[in-house]
């Protein structure tokens, strides 16, 4: 039987998850200000032909970022989060420049960066980021709503939402998430190729996007270790983090 103080000490944590997940998109705030628009009408933007083709182009990106991101383990170790939101962010300075065309090229690269970076914050819980498991969830981190959706924590299906592993689970988990992703992914390359803003824009969206997604892992991951630690069943805390996502004196933070 749990005393207080451990009681104490799950809400504590409970509620230091709450606030980093509504801490994650803080930065795409300040990202659609600068491009003066709003997430509902930044695919718009794009050529019907390249929206398009995004879903399409958004689960080939995942299939070969997961293997790439995998693959490269072996010869680059994990980096800081600093480091890896300073590549991404250069990565996108150099989308933007081009346009659309340099854009698009970037993608699947930058989603290698951000699955890469996820991977090491697995890493970081002591999850080995070789396992089928660790893998799915890596490609979970990915269903989360994005930084520039502006959800407040109404997207807790990323929390609620059990998935077991069956048989190609990756593969089924990757065509599942990317229709959502290509919409994400999406709202990423009209902002990058605002015009005039070219470089500064794609450089602070990827700055956004990979800020996002390391602390949303830090909230997935940590969730998992969180119920390991304190011997406690992982649906009940997942229900616990999102009564508290959907208080609305959360919503301050």
């Amino acid at each position: 039987m749990k005393n207080a103080n451990d009681l104490l000490d799950l809400e504590t944590e409970l509620d230091a998850l709450a606030q980093r997940y509504r801490a994650a998109g803080g930065v795409g705030v300040q990202v659609l200000t600068l491009i003066g628009g709003k997430a509902e009408g930044l695919l718009d933007r794009l050529p019907r032909t390249v929206r398009d083709r995004l879903e399409d182009g958004t689960e080939a990106a995942l299939n070969v970022a997961m293997k790439a991101a995998h693959g490269s383990r072996g010869m680059v170790g994990d980096q800081p989060m600093w480091l890896n939101t300073a590549v991404a962010t250069a990565m996108g300075a150099a989308g933007g420049f081009g346009g659309l065309p340099s854009a698009l090229a970037e993608l699947p690269v930058t989603t290698t960066v951000l699955l890469r970076a996820i991977q090491g914050v697995a890493v970081e819980y002591g999850f080995d980021p070789a396992s089928d498991s660790v893998q799915f969830d890596c490609i979970r981190v990915l269903s989360a709503a994005g930084p520039l959706a502006q959800d407040d924590g109404a997207d807790l299906a990323f929390f609620t939402t059990r998935m077991a592993l069956q048989g190609k689970a990756i593969q089924s988990l990757i065509a599942r998430v990317a229709p959502h992703l290509a919409t994400v992914l999406g709202q990423k390359l009209a902002a990058q190729t605002v015009p005039v803003l070219g470089a500064v824009a794609g450089a602070a969206t990827n700055y956004a996007f990979t800020s996002y997604y390391q602390q949303i892992a830090h909230v997935h991951f940590g969730l998992r270790k969180l119920a390991i630690d304190a011997d406690h069943p992982e649906d009940e805390l997942r229900m616990a983090l999102a009564e508290r996502l959907s208080l609305p004196q959360m919503r301050r933070h």
